[in-house]
């Protein structure tokens, strides 16, 4: 089964970014119950006054008290202080309120989030859904080989998805979708009997699966995840999970989706750098990179790592970059504890090597950088761009070529350490 996931795997093979747009569960639900989505009613919560309010509000004793963080797996995570679970179900509002105290603030690590987890700074306090008959799992991806939307669902919902299509492929169902001819209701209900429907349920299915659709035709979704996808006892079906993701090259005509977007939840690197329109991903590695065009980048990672080295970062300041964009790369790369030295690879065409000259030395002074930089530039403005690093007074390496260039950031990262 295909998954959409932030990956990134760099060097020796083409550099690979999937920079999808992700938003809480809370603002998931609300697009789904706009466009005619089956929800649970939940109030998304930022104190604890806001959780008594809201447990106020919700009319079943019991309430759910779910931690808001771009990951999956919270039901099965844990936070810094040990305690136990991100997703808790409460027998009454008293309850809510001391799981909320315990959740709210606390860091949430996940197979997701990695050993440095989330803060939550949100909860979502829920009505608990009662009769549930079923537990499915359906999402909506798009799939490359097919070049078509596509619905993968299992009749086995819950945790462990990404278990099950490995040891039981046979018990994952898809349906592709075409995109000229649409989403078709007859296709919907077989599919839903597929996993197991039957009679109006299959037909409440099938809805909720043109729902879901239309939702990520409309909203330029790159995954659309429901899960637990649920069958009631009385035959009604809903959705009391969800993930939404979106591509961010929608931006442009999705500005309400991309209003939702949660800063605090993003590595401040990256937010910096799409505030400077500056193309980065962070790696693990010592050896930052300021390249000018991403064939390079990753030319420039895989020479860092074929002379003993480990790139730190993928990014790619274009090749119109301005001054101000050139100090806040730098303020990204030495952001970066890792970082034991700078390589600064720039090929001169539309980008001008004066203009990045200016900008290594304007950082360098700025930001008071002890961290080593080298810098090789090649092409356009080429001497005047050496003539304001050799004025400066700064100490900055200069690399007469790209390999010589990689070579040095290698050593003086090996000697910073």
């Amino acid at each position: 089964m295909q998954r959409f996931s932030r990956f990134v795997q760099p060097t020796s093979i083409a550099l690979a970014q999937y920079r999808f747009f992700n938003i809480h569960e809370y603002q998931s639900k609300r697009i789904l119950k706009d466009n005619g989505g089956k929800v649970e009613f939940g109030i998304p919560c930022t104190t604890i006054e806001e959780v008594e309010a809201a447990c106020a509000n919700i009319k079943t004793p019991q309430k759910v008290v779910k931690s808001q963080i771009l990951a999956g797996g919270r039901g099965k995570g844990h936070f810094k202080d040990g305690y136990q679970g991100g997703v808790k179900v409460c027998k009454d509002a008293k309850e809510a309120v001391e799981v909320a105290k315990k959740m709210l603030g606390n860091t949430l690590i996940t197979k997701q989030t990695g050993a440095k987890g989330q803060v939550v700074n949100t909860l979502f306090v829920t009505e608990a859904v009662a009769g549930i008959k079923r537990e499915l799992y359906v999402s909506l991806i798009l799939d490359r080989k097919s070049a078509s939307p596509i619905f993968i669902g299992s009749a086995e919902g819950g945790t462990g998805i990404e278990e099950l299509a490995k040891t039981h492929p046979e018990k994952i169902k898809t349906m592709k979708v075409n995109i000229s001819e649409g989403i078709d209701h007859d296709a919907c209900v077989a599919y839903a009997k597929e996993l197991g429907f039957t009679g109006d349920s299959a037909e409440k299915a099938a809805n909720q699966f043109k729902v879901i659709y239309n939702i990520g035709k409309s909203k330029d979704c790159t995954m659309v995840e429901i899960n637990p996808f649920i069958e009631l006892e009385n035959g009604d079906v809903m959705e009391i999970d969800a993930k939404l993701s979106f591509d961010d090259n929608a931006a442009f005509r999705q500005k309400e989706i991309f209003a939702l977007a949660d800063d605090t939840q993003i590595d401040s690197k990256e937010v910096l750098a799409k505030k400077f329109d500056l193309n980065y991903i962070a790696l693990d590695g010592n050896v930052g990179c300021l390249v000018n065009g991403a064939g390079l980048a990753m030319a420039t990672m895989d020479l860092i790592s074929l002379h003993g080295g480990s790139p730190a970062n993928f990014l790619d300041v274009g090749g119109s970059a301005e001054e101000k964009q050139i100090v806040a790369a730098f303020r990204i790369i030495t952001g970066d504890p890792n970082v034991k030295s700078i390589l600064v690879n720039i090929f001169g065409g539309i980008m001008h090597c004066d203009v990045i000259a200016k900008g290594v030395v304007n950082a360098a002074k700025t930001l008071q950088t002890k961290v080593p930089i080298v810098v090789r530039l090649n092409g356009t403005n080429e001497e005047a761009g050496k003539q304001i690093i050799a004025e400066s007074g700064m100490d900055v390496h200069t690399a007469e070529d790209f390999e010589s260039g990689a070579k040095l950031a290698v050593e003086l990262a090996v000697k910073g350490k």
